[in-house]
């Protein structure tokens, strides 16, 4: 760990729109919580794309753009980093940083393949340094009030658990052929968007047992070929030659968890109209709530009033009460709004709590180990899906 005195040097691998929401979630860190974590020194941003990187580099203040993954391990300067690039690239860089005795944020899924998953696992148990995973909606109070309800038992014994994730940035059939559409199945629409609320709805839950019902369909078969560089869902030029989509655009399953609640599951896509449509509904006999993140800065709650005149659907507005909004925004009251934003900025300051050891941490981030247990799931989806629908069984919690 690192001492309280000595700054702490970060860098970004990959200048897109994730990488620049990590960018700037370091940028934030000690205007967040308690005091207690040392200074924080943007050193770097890497990016093949050398103007993306630049660009990212001026706009968040960190002091140089750099060409390479390479050059952010080869720089003894620098303690910690958050991976940003495709899935395929996670496991050489987190494995190089590793060896050169730097903390890891990766983002999700874990890696391009579940082997390449359970090797960085593997490594993680050995590791002499922080490892950890950007399941940024975990940090979202909303969620996280939602959570603290289920473990009080306000909802009663769980009946249902229903969620999506439909987004509509590939609804565009001249939408460039990017790395996003290669791979094998699961490494699509269930990778990209599914990995997330799968994870939101085991750490609201609990663990998932099995599931079954899985069916993945693929709306735009062949896209256009990019002429450039493609920067996250942007459009870009492409030529008049197609290639094939791999893996899928939509996917839904049902789910049993070890309590004996029933879930059910859709990511998407080509939502139309959906930009980011992360949302689920927990049912209980004595409760529910649910959670829309078009709309981060509250959740509904409904439970049993004394009197059933009064009884509905309430909006629980995002406020001081609920977990990390109260020292997380420079206007402390409800209805002041929260975002995506934010999220990245609590897990950005959660990372660098474990690494430099603070007093009174936020709650860790997710592990390579919890990110492999997601992979896991999909590729039961997957199992199922190409089982018609058959029942498959997820690897119990390590």
């Amino acid at each position: 760990m690192t001492t309280s005195g000595k700054p702490l040097s970060v860098a970004v691998i990959g200048a897109g729109m994730a990488g620049r929401s990590h960018a700037a979630g370091y940028r934030n860190v000690n205007t967040v919580f308690g005091a207690g974590l040392p200074p924080v020194r943007l050193a770097a941003i890497a990016d093949a794309n050398v103007a993306l990187g630049e660009d990212a580099a001026r706009r968040y203040g960190f002091e140089k753009a750099l060409p390479s993954w390479e050059a952010v391990v080869e720089d003894p300067t620098i303690d910690a980093v958050s991976i940003v690039v495709g899935n395929a690239l996670h496991r050489p860089i987190a494995e190089a940083l590793v060896a050169a005795g730097k903390h890891v944020l990766c983002e999700k899924p874990l890696a391009g393949s579940l082997e390449d998953a359970r090797a960085m696992a593997e490594l993680e148990r050995s590791a002499e340094v922080v490892t950890a995973v950007g399941y940024t909606f975990r940090r979202s109070p909303g969620i996280a009030g939602i959570r603290d309800h289920v473990q009080r038992g306000e909802l009663g014994d769980l009946t249902l658990f229903s969620g999506r994730y439909w987004c509509d940035y590939a609804t565009d059939p001249r939408g460039p052929l990017s790395w996003r559409f290669k791979g094998d199945a699961g490494s699509g629409a269930l990778g990209d968007v599914g990995s997330h609320v799968i994870d939101a709805a085991e750490y609201v839950a609990g663990p998932i047992v099995s599931v079954s019902g899985a069916v993945l369909s693929t709306q735009i078969a062949k896209r256009p070929l990019p002429l450039g560089a493609v920067v996250g869902h942007n459009a870009a030029p492409v030529s008049d030659e197609f290639g094939e989509v791999e893996n899928e655009d939509t996917a839904s399953f049902t789910a049993t968890f070890a309590s004996g609640l029933v879930g059910t599951f859709s990511v998407t896509r080509t939502g139309f109209g959906l930009p980011n449509g992360l949302a689920f509904d927990i049912l209980g006999v004595g409760g529910r709530a649910a959670f829309d993140q078009h709309r981060p800065a509250e959740y509904l709650f409904d439970d049993a009033q004394p009197d059933a005149r009064t009884r509905g659907a309430r909006q629980i507005i995002v406020g001081p009460n609920l977990p990390y909004f109260a020292g997380g925004v420079p206007m402390e009251a409800p209805g002041v709004g929260a975002s995506n934003g934010d999220n990245f900025t609590y897990q950005a300051r959660a990372f660098l709590d474990q690494v430099a050891g603070v007093a009174e941490p936020l709650p860790a981030c997710a592990t390579f180990a919890d990110a492999l247990r997601t992979m896991e799931i999909i590729q039961a989806v997957v199992a199922s899906a190409r089982n018609d629908g058959a029942a498959v069984a997820v690897p119990p919690v390590a």
